[in-house]
């Protein structure tokens, strides 16, 4: 276009976004008026909360960030514009100024090419500063031109610095991710993402197109995010409510099974044995062998009248619950009201009069009635049966070997089950003893990020919540850092009770720098896991090796790359072996660098100083790593946790030693 042109024609793109501002602005003033006058319309206090709920719903969904871009594309089929963004605004006759991206027709935003125009001419993507729109970048699909990765500002938008807490991608969704993201709520889907392939963006936007998809459903069933920890949560906390999605839960599996405070801790022969799949059968056996056959008959009095059930009616009624597959303690119940029904049906014959509700709940809770439940079914909590099992591991038999046994066995059992001390790992026993009692609430939707690190213990913690849903798996084999690390992604699906879902992988990365990932991807060799590697579009950044003469002046070396790295734009993240990081946020601190932590996504401090064993899942723009032997020798799958570190880099990457690279990382043959 000519300047003029393109100046008139930035002109009206301006005033259409203001446009759509004001008519945001009125949809939220609108739905305020609602809520701040639903309590005088409805019809009584329930419903008047009901509507409260969902007009205070509203208002949060139609929050407006006037530093984010309202809509950031354009497409021209036929004659028609269409304004593609993060949510849809109408003006005041009802007619759309902006399409949600998750609307079907959006959909050829992200799928329309040369080759496959879907019906567009044009595609237009505007360029944003701090939510001023500053450019537009046309691809005129009906001629064949189309700019894929060769889009400035798709390109801009993609390497623009990280800082704060993690954004959406809604305006740099790829093809192959955009299948991912518009899965069929029915599908269960495995997603082994490379670094920097933007799998975690992929499995929140899939929950938040469902939640556009199946809203009713989902609001009813709900839809859970489960990440690997706090720090991780509240960096992608923003995302969900930026694509005006207020009410998807989130949490760690630590906060799923918290069913006691953790006051002890296991050996790692006894952790490694709590989270095995077998403990499920230990359980189930331990808790199932408690039944007992009727051997004595049941005499009721009832006033005048005296009613009698004989043992084999009994047996059969034992039996045939314990056939049902019912949790155990509804299947208690289950025999508490045949046996109540039994008494009925005698009473009703010899009186001829149908007894009462009052009648009923007399007989179900009567001596004999509770002696013979306790002896043939008896009741049990969650904490008894895991403290019984662990008092005496010689319940699980052959199930576990005589060294795992003793590895489980409590040296100084509690006196009760409520003064047991629990472990860590004795919640997930705590949680799969509670779902062998009842039956837990399943979600419509489970998104699980970094999936590779789930025990099968909490693979079946995760499957109780998702057993009536589908479940977004995302991971990658190689940032397996945990001792019960899974090797093979079909092997967590099936502890999951998803064994049929789909594994996709995603390869190419949009994050992280070309010589970052080559670098990973030296490590790849050694970590026994069967992955391809990432490569990267990225062709920009920059990684320095930093050699230090000596280990005393690894802190002070460290020092120089921070301050080089805080003259550039962006995040900025020292990482390093856990035992290290006090002593470098003293270091940085006594020389005037004012430092965060990872959970402190709203700090000013560019700078944050992160332990390796909770970095996973974050990015910052500049990384730098201390001492990557220190990170290796931290703990036994070390490899894994160091590629994990290199790969949190989206702009510059320096490693920082005195002690020799591993070598692995070197290039050298690893054995």
């Amino acid at each position: 276009m000519p300047p003029s042109d393109l100046d008139t024609e930035l002109t009206a793109e301006r005033n259409h976004l203001a446009a759509s501002r004001a008519a945001l602005r009125r949809m939220r003033d609108r739905a305020q008026a609602l809520f701040s006058t639903g309590s005088e319309v409805a019809g009584d206090p329930y419903s008047a909360e009901s509507l409260g709920r969902t007009l205070s719903r509203r208002v949060a969904e139609l929050a407006d960030d006037p530093t984010t871009p309202l809509f950031f594309g354009r497409l021209d089929i036929t004659d028609t514009n269409y304004y593609v963004g993060r949510r849809h605004v109408t003006d005041d006759v009802g007619e759309p100024m902006v399409l949600d991206w998750r609307a079907p027709l959006s959909r050829s935003f992200y799928r329309a090419s040369a080759r496959d125009p879907q019906g567009v001419s044009t595609r237009r993507r505007f360029g944003f500063v701090h939510g001023e729109l500053t450019s537009f970048e046309d691809e005129h699909l009906d001629r064949g031109e189309e700019l894929g990765t060769g889009s400035r500002i798709l390109t801009a938008e993609i390497e623009r610095p990280r800082v704060g807490p993690m954004r959406d991608i809604v305006a740099t969704i790829q093809p192959e991710q955009d299948e991912l993201v518009r899965a069929e709520l029915s599908d269960s889907i495995c997603v082994q993402g490379a670094p920097g392939t933007g799998k975690t963006a992929v499995g929140l936007h899939r929950a938040a197109y469902l939640l556009y998809l199946h809203r009713e459903r989902l609001r009813r069933s709900g839809v859970l995010v489960v990440g690997p920890n706090s720090a991780f949560l509240s960096y992608i906390s923003a995302v969900l409510p930026a694509l005006g999605e207020v009410e998807v839960q989130q949490a760690t599996v630590d906060d799923l099974v918290a069913h006691a405070p953790v006051r002890a801790t296991d050996s790692p022969v006894a952790a490694l044995v709590k989270h095995d799949p077998r403990m499920a059968e230990v359980l189930r056996a331990a808790l199932w062998g408690r039944l007992a056959k009727p051997t004595e008959p049941i005499m009721v009095s009832d006033g005048s009248y005296r009613w009698r059930i004989d043992p084999e009616p009994l047996r059969r009624i034992v039996d045939e619950a314990g056939r049902e597959g019912l949790p155990y303690a509804l299947g208690r119940e289950r025999v508490r009201a045949r046996v109540v029904g039994l008494l009925q049906r005698q009473s009703e014959y010899r009186t001829g009069n149908s007894p009462g509700e009052a009648w009923l709940r007399k007989m179900s809770k009567v001596a004999p009635v509770r002696e013979f439940l306790d002896a043939t079914w008896p009741a049990m909590t969650p904490e008894a049966l895991v403290v019984g099992v662990l008092s005496d591991p010689s319940v699980a038999g052959d199930l576990l070997t005589e060294p795992e046994r003793e590895a489980l066995r409590w040296t100084k059992p509690p006196k009760t089950p409520k003064s047991a001390k629990f472990s860590a790992a004795d919640l997930v026993l705590l949680d799969e003893a509670s779902g062998l009692l009842e039956r837990r609430q399943s979600f419509g939707h489970v998104v699980v990020d970094e999936a590779q690190d789930l025990s099968p213990m909490q693979a079946r913690a995760i499957a109780r919540r998702s057993e009536h849903g589908s479940v977004t798996l995302l991971g990658d084999l190689a940032q397996g850092t945990a001792p019960w690390a899974a090797s093979r992604w079909q092997d967590t699906l099936a502890h999951l009770g998803k064994p049929d879902a789909a594994v996709v992988p995603l390869t190419v990365g949009f994050r992280v720098p070309a010589a970052v990932v080559a670098l990973a991807n030296r490590l790849l060799p050694a970590l026994g896991v069967n992955v391809p590697e990432a490569v990267s579009l990225r062709r920009d950044g920059d990684l320095s090796m930093v050699p230090v003469a000596e280990p005393a002046g690894l802190s002070a070396a460290t020092l120089v790359e921070v301050t080089a790295a805080l003259e550039h734009e962006g995040s900025v993240a020292v990482i390093a072996a856990d035992a290290a990081v006090d002593d470098l946020h003293r270091h940085l601190a006594a020389a005037g660098v004012q430092t965060a932590t990872p959970a402190d996504v709203d700090s000013p401090a560019r700078v944050t100083v992160v332990p390796a064993t909770i970095v996973k899942g974050l990015e910052y723009d500049h990384v730098i790593v201390a001492e990557p032997a220190d990170i290796v020798a931290a703990e036994p799958r070390g490899l894994h946790r160091l590629y994990v570190v290199l790969t949190r880099a989206v702009s510059r990457l320096s490693v920082v030693h005195a002690k020799p690279l591993p070598d692995a990382l070197e290039g050298r043959s690893f054995s």
